[in-house]
């Protein structure tokens, strides 16, 4: 288990502004209102850094295989328009992440990288079906070897206030690579083809990069 290169600058500067904390209150009240402060610092830092563990996982790259992209539960499995990108009828999978799950998004399928779109939003609960057009969110769209296309869609919720993608517009997506991290977690939709073959249930948990979404046809 490491840390993800996303939590680093957040980290320093929280620790910075830790340790000066601590150290005025030893300067102001003395050792025990310090050690008090202390244990509550360390805590608070802990459950911070939590959010930005980096598991080591064996992943296994399959062309016809759609991975899921995050750690979380399956909340959506429906069909519905896309109306940003597509423009027609798509099968949406929807997972949900919460504050105890690792944060990061990896890419769930390999291909190409078509279209990136950063739309700015609001900050409403991920787990609400108007986030998916509301909230602050990135749309990812990857065109697989064999021609099928799908969106990823990262979406910001209540406590979310940034989302980071490493998806560039003609960059290489690969099932073992990260295709970004949702700061104190959120939500990502995947867009499919209606005839993708889904395996996986409604309230299910997901692990990313292990638990398999579904297969093309």
């Amino acid at each position: 288990m490491t840390i993800h290169k996303a939590g680093y600058s957040l980290l320093l500067k929280l620790g910075a502004a830790l340790c000066a904390l601590n150290a005025a209150v030893f300067y102001l009240w003395g050792i025990h209102v310090a050690g008090w402060c202390i244990g509550v610092s360390a805590v608070f830092y802990l459950l911070v850094l939590n959010f930005f563990r980096f598991p080591h996982r064996v992943i296994v790259l399959d062309e016809h295989t759609i991975l899921a992209p995050a750690d979380g539960k399956i909340v959506v499995i429906e069909e519905t328009e896309e109306p940003e990108y597509f423009h027609d009828r798509r099968l949406q999978v929807s997972i949900f992440m919460n504050i105890f799950n690792v944060h990061i998004n990896w890419f769930p399928v390999n291909g190409v990288v078509r279209y990136f779109q950063y739309h700015k939003g609001n900050f409403a609960a991920a787990y609400l079906p108007k986030s998916s057009t509301e909230n602050e969110r990135t749309s990812i769209v990857i065109e697989c070897g064999s021609g099928q296309k799908i969106l990823m869609r990262q979406i910001a919720g209540a406590m979310a206030k940034r989302i980071v993608s490493y998806a560039p517009v003609g960059g290489e997506a690969r099932q073992d690579r990260h295709a970004g991290f949702i700061k104190f977690g959120s939500r990502v939709d995947l867009f499919l083809p209606l005839d993708t073959n889904i395996r996986v249930a409604l309230g299910e948990k997901t692990k990313g990069s292990q638990t398999i979404i579904g297969t093309f046809n």
